[in-house]
């Protein structure tokens, strides 16, 4: 909550600031009110949106308002900052299409010839990993509902545009194509190869643009975020086929875990384990955030085995404990 303290003239934020989440690539509105509608005169009025940086020499201007006739916004922000209901008595600041570049701390300068008002907010974006995935049948198998499905299946969202660019631009790679939230297909290369566009295409994301969503068939890339619970992988002596991981879990008052759960541990907590366990969907995988001989030795990575026949009994599980 955001608590206002007046000293003469100026009201400044104390320490409790409010805090604001949105997703990668969503909107957010960040509120600053004005003064009582009767202690000030439009004329008079100025508005000033801040990004508030480690030193004073590091703030970025966002956005200016002083009256009907100058309205500025500054930098990246420009095109994406917007003033809500300035006529009516609203400063708040309405961010679009939000970066992971916009995080941090802002502040709102009201001065209006009677008092000056600041107001400082903290705004987060969402922090998640985007993974590929393609179902046990084999890639290119699933429309754009089914897309969506398989990743609501796996404790995840289907990825946006921005969430793969970021994902990308923090080395992911991969050559299968896969649907997006907007409808497009896509898929990330920062190793330009032939396959992959071609030796002498540049990296970035190779977009093969709105597909016909019912009758196209392609891999997807979810987005997992922070998790509210526990992965873990459970000991118990035994190898498992399917059912009885799925038990096990059920057996420490958990339910088997997910991809999505396995690659928020990997990617956000550094979990790391070189062992192959089951997962909801029945494929086989195991998450190594510090690679070295017999375990990932090349890269960090979610390791995939596959898809056994779950009757096998040759693998352990990964549980999920869920916050109470």
């Amino acid at each position: 909550m955001l608590i206002l303290v007046k000293i003469a003239n100026l009201i400044f934020p104390s320490v409790v600031l409010s805090l604001f989440t949105t997703d990668l690539g969503g909107n957010v509105t960040l509120p600053c009110k004005l003064p009582a509608e009767e202690s000030f005169f439009f004329g008079s009025l100025k508005v000033t949106w801040i990004k508030v940086g480690e030193d004073q020499s590091q703030n970025e201007d966002v956005l200016v308002y002083m009256g009907l006739l100058h309205k500025r916004t500054y930098g990246n922000f420009e095109n994406r900052a917007f003033l809500s209901d300035i006529e009516n008595g609203d400063a708040s600041l309405m961010l679009i299409d939000v970066s992971m570049d916009d995080m941090g701390r802002y502040r709102c300068e009201v001065m209006d010839g009677m008092e000056d008002i600041i107001q400082d907010v903290i705004l987060e974006v969402k922090n998640g990993v985007v993974f590929p995935y393609s179902p046990h049948h084999g890639r290119y198998n699933l429309n754009f509902d089914d897309a969506v499905q398989t990743c609501e299946s796996q404790d995840a969202v289907i990825a946006s545009f921005d969430q793969l660019l970021e994902a990308w631009k923090g080395g992911l790679d991969w050559c299968n194509a896969g649907w997006l939230n907007d409808g497009t297909v896509q898929y990330p290369i920062t190793k330009p190869r032939q396959p992959c566009g071609g030796v002498n295409s540049r990296p970035g994301l190779r977009n093969y643009g709105f597909r016909n969503k019912q009758m196209s068939r392609f891999d997807v890339f979810c987005f997992a975020s922070k998790l509210q619970g526990r992965f873990y992988w459970l000991v118990q002596p035994e190898r498992l086929s399917f059912d009885e991981a799925v038990q096990a879990c059920r057996d420490d008052d958990a339910e088997i875990g997910k991809v999505g759960q396995m690659y928020a541990a990997w990617k956000l907590e550094g979990y790391d384990r070189c062992d192959a366990g089951w997962l909801a969907d029945g494929s086989v995988r195991y998450p190594i955030s510090r690679p070295r001989k017999n375990c990932s030795p090349t890269e960090a990575a979610v390791r995939f085995v596959g898809f056994p026949d779950k009757k096998v009994k040759s693998y352990g599980v990964y549980c999920f404990k869920a916050e109470k």
